[in-house]
């Protein structure tokens, strides 16, 4: 692998670079609209070039420079030409928001979901989020100076599952093995990995919950939720610190939600 080498100096000025995936809405594009106006130059990656556009130009002038780079998670050569294009155009990759994840059909009880349902969510939520932790571990490890951080976006439900949510369940749990695996085996190359867990962040996913959402106990209540752009600051928090330094979990969470207790 090539690899652009610099000095600490040049390192010290240079904007910190950022791949986030599943950019073009909700979370996605809240953290990368936050991280381009701190001055990051952020990919953004997605399956859709539209929304990705409009997450571009949501970004004030005189931040960091944005590139919108259409991706499926679940391909390996999407991702592969993701974190091409990346180190093609920035030379290096500091931060990786593994955000990208689909809930699945809403509501469907275990036993009549499709199969192809079940794959879809696991390729997305979980293949997705392996290979490109994968291709940005590898950039992390090679390039000049060495490192980097990985954020993956987990769920409450990596906590406590909600009613008929057994794909996108299953999924989020095995994402907390996957940053735990990860953490450990980029301690000797300065890859901090992390999770931050996400209760009900206003977003076109959890519009109906202000509604409604069905519960353990089978009623349906309408449950609280929270500004998206106070998630998009606390992944700012995450990412910008010092590499000796990791949030390994973060919950955040609308206050009043039934999460503590649920069940």
């Amino acid at each position: 692998m090539n690899t652009v080498k610099t000095t600490d100096e040049e390192s010290a000025r240079a904007p910190k670079v950022a791949v986030v995936t599943g950019a073009g809405s909700g979370i996605g594009r809240a953290v990368a609209v936050e991280l381009l106006t701190a001055g990051w130059s952020v990919a953004l990656a997605g399956r859709r070039p539209e929304p990705l556009a409009r997450t571009a130009a949501a970004a004030p002038a005189g931040g960091g420079t944005p590139l919108t780079v259409r991706a499926d998670v679940s391909r390996p050569e999407d991702v592969a030409a993701l974190f091409g294009a990346v180190r093609d155009r920035f030379g290096r990759l500091d931060l990786l928001f593994n955000n990208a994840g689909t809930f699945g059909p809403g509501g469907m009880p275990v036993e009549e979901l499709p199969y192809e349902a079940w794959r879809h969510v696991v390729d997305t939520n979980l293949n997705g989020a392996f290979l490109c932790a994968q291709a940005a571990y590898r950039q992390m490890k090679e390039q000049d100076p060495r490192g980097g951080r990985i954020i993956n976006n987990g769920s409450i439900s990596a906590h406590t599952p909600r009613p008929h949510s057994v794909a996108y369940t299953a999924t989020k749990h095995a994402l907390t093995g996957l940053t735990k695996s990860l953490s450990l085996d980029g301690r000797p190359y300065g890859i901090a990995v992390g999770q931050i867990d996400i209760g009900n962040a206003a977003t076109e996913m959890t519009a109906g919950m202000q509604t409604g959402a069905l519960q353990a106990n089978g009623e349906t209540a309408p449950e609280p939720v929270m500004d998206v752009a106070d998630v998009a600051r606390t992944v700012r928090h995450m990412a910008e610190l010092p590499l000796e330094a990791n949030v390994q979990f973060a919950t955040v969470m609308a206050t009043a939600m039934p999460y503590v207790g649920r069940g």
